[in-house]
This record gives C-alpha cells, structure tokens and sequence, in this order.
C-alpha cells in the first residue's frame, strides 16, 4: 500500500475586515491618509485577494496622492456609489418614478453597465432585508458609515415593499440582456 505524497492545503479568501486591517498597516507605513470607506471599496473590489488589494492601494495612490477618500477611491476605480441606490430606493418609498429613471439615466450616462447596476440594485435590497434585523448589520462588509445608512434606509422599508421590490429587481436582473430598450426598462 503506497501512501500519497501529496498534502492538501484549503485556502480560504481573506475577509474585507482583515483586508482593511492590512491596508490600515500598509498605509500608515506609507505615510498614506486613507479614509475606511475607501479601504473598503479597495477591500471588496479585491474580492479576497491580498496581492489584488495591495494593487489597487498602489494604483489610487499614484492617482489621488497621499490622501485618499471614499469619493477620489470610487472615481479612480470606477465603481458605483452606493449613493444611487440609497437615492433609487427613496424615489421608490416615494413612488417618484420619473425621479427613478433619470437616477438610472445618470448612471448609464457615468458610463456604467446597466445590467451591472441592476444586480446590484438585487443585492442593495437583499442588505436593507438583512439591516431589518440591528444586529446583522454586522454581518455586512461596509463601512461604518455605509452600514449607518443601510440601517436608517431599512428601517424606512417596509417588509412588505422589500421582498416585491427584490422579486422584480431579480426579474429585472434575468430579463434585462433580452430587453429591446435597457435605457427605459420597465420597473414593474
């Protein structure tokens, strides 16, 4: 009976808290003023990847300088402000749909993908269902800031307008690439 010489390593993707508590070092080491909600950003668009996230620090840094905020962080890396969907939501609360659509007018014309901003309009909706609840609020990786707003935004949502809401962002979602006119699709 021969045994393997092989041995298996699991490595898992580093969490976006450790990955902001090393860029936290990285920066402070560098000499970099950078604010957590840019961390942040870099921390989820590295996707777990440590060697991506030192990158993307590398590259705000030559942008921005030694001082990096969450607005100079979003523009360089060309990711979408969770503004849109907090300002998308209220519009919705208020049934402001002319309001709706030129937020998403806006977008498209920042030169965002559309169907990009739909799933993650899915994903914003599935965080205010998990902010209903005050203590998952931890379970979310954003900033603190971010995290504050989530919860004053779900506690604004009802229930039942969440979980129609993320049925047709999620209809919206599949159906999107096969529409004739993804500029104006139609929200109901």
């Amino acid at each position: 009976v021969s045994q393997s010489r092989y041995q298996i390593y699991d490595f898992n993707r580093i969490t976006v808290a450790d990955t902001v508590e090393h860029l936290k070092y990285v920066a402070l080491s560098e000499g970099v003023t950078i604010d957590e909600n840019a961390l942040t950003v870099i921390a989820q668009k590295s996707d777990g990847g440590m060697r991506d996230a030192l990158s993307i620090f590398d590259q705000l840094v030559s942008f921005c300088g030694s001082t990096i905020d969450y607005k100079g962080a979003i523009q360089n890396l060309n990711v979408l402000d969770y503004e849109y969907y907090f300002r998308l939501i209220d519009a919705f609360l208020q049934g402001d749909i002319p309001r709706s659509l030129l937020i998403f007018n806006e977008i498209l014309n920042k030169g965002f993908d559309g169907h990009h901003f739909v799933s993650g309009l899915s994903s914003h909706i599935r965080d205010l269902l998990v902010c209903k609840d005050p203590a998952a609020i931890s379970l979310m990786e954003v900033g603190a800031d971010i995290g504050k707003r989530y919860q004053l935004q779900a506690q604004a949502c009802s229930t039942d307008f969440l979980i129609p809401a993320l049925k047709i962002s999620n209809d919206c979602d599949l159906n999107y690439r096969i529409s004739n006119n993804n500029r104006y699709r139609d929200w109901e």
